[in-house]
């Protein structure tokens, strides 16, 4: 009976211990954008206050989660609009955690120049409308390369996407035709084209498919050492997608909700295909039985994102955060509340 009583308090002991581990190891949990994963992949990683379990679904997907408070944060490439707003169940928040250009790449067998490209140019691909690479319209502005005659292969995203959303935001600004027949979107009807899940899925099909044009963050090209184009900018200057020119598009007035277009830049050296990424989370932070120490973990992560983890962004291809974003973002931050009394 002793050795039976022995056991049973074992037992208890044992999952009481697995109980307290549970309870003292509560992750932080985000999903949502592709284009600023390999920046959260590298602050996660190094920030020691919580564990933070990041996953790269894509903006639309995120914010699905926000909304059904399946994370603690999404983070979307693309500010809510009005329909996603409508369905959330409280007021959100919108932090700014960093800004990064969204490139043109293509997979031209014999061609490893950059490419000019102009915004109109570029929508009319995307619209099917220019099908080979010899065409005119290409062969205008890169006089000096010797295009093949080779059909355009258009990959674009398949899933919900803020890099589509910029990408799109951008289109739409500077092709009339593309503004009225298409238009902005994280998941637009998109008239022509094959489409690949992630940045990494459309990295991926540009990669292995002769003829292909796609878009992706400028890390993934960086990191998959895929040629990009360089941008018409509003000035009439086709920018190379630097982290000087994104930062230069970047440097904007924030408005006190931090929600901003900063595509096709006025800034004479900009590059015109740049956004900031937000992270998204709930004012009211006492909603589903989470603690207030959970909640003040995760403005902690957000904080720390917006500081510290700045300095990780040259390296990956990301501007850091302006002086006037990263005030915008903490008083944001600061407007958090549990209870309705402020957390920070």
């Amino acid at each position: 009976m002793k050795f039976i009583k022995n056991v049973k308090l074992a037992a208890v002991v044992i999952a009481t211990s697995g109980a307290a581990l549970s309870a003292s190891a509560q992750d932080l949990r985000g999903a949502g954008s592709s284009f600023v994963n390999p920046l959260f992949q590298k602050i996660f990683s190094e920030y020691k206050a919580s564990k933070v379990d990041y996953q790269s679904i894509g903006s639309g997907a995120g914010i699905s989660q926000v909304t059904a408070k399946t994370v603690d944060f999404g983070d979307s490439d693309a500010p809510l609009n009005d329909e996603q707003t409508a369905k959330l169940p409280a007021p959100a928040l919108h932090i700014p955690m960093t800004s990064g250009a969204v490139v043109v790449t293509y997979n031209i067998p014999g061609v490893s120049a950059a490419l000019n490209l102009t915004g109109k140019v570029l929508a009319d691909i995307y619209l099917g409308k220019v099908k080979t690479w010899n065409s005119p319209e290409i062969k205008a502005t890169n006089k000096n390369v010797n295009l093949p005659n080779l059909p355009i292969v258009v990959i674009h995203r398949s899933d919900g996407s803020g890099t589509s959303f910029i990408f799109t935001d951008f289109l739409t600004k500077v092709n009339p035709e593309w503004s009225s027949k298409v238009g902005k979107a994280t998941a637009p009807n998109w008239p022509a084209g094959l489409g690949g899940k992630g940045s990494e899925g459309v990295a991926g099909l540009v990669k292995q498919t002769p003829g292909a044009i796609g878009y992706v963050e400028l890390a993934y090209a960086v990191q998959n050492k895929m040629p990009y184009a360089n941008i018409q900018n509003k000035s009439g200057k086709f920018i190379t997608p630097t982290l000087a020119a994104t930062t230069l598009a970047s440097n904007v007035s924030i408005p006190a909700d931090t929600k901003v277009s900063i595509t096709n830049t006025d800034n004479a050296a900009g590059y015109p295909i740049a956004s900031f990424t937000w992270a998204i989370i709930y004012k009211e932070q006492n909603y589903d039985g989470r603690t207030k120490a959970h909640a003040t973990d995760l403005l902690k992560l957000m904080w720390y994102n917006i500081h510290e983890g700045q300095k990780y962004c040259n390296a990956l291809n990301y501007a850091p955060l302006s002086k006037s974003a990263v005030k915008a973002a903490e008083a944001v931050l600061r407007s958090a509340t549990y209870g309705g009394k402020r957390i920070l």
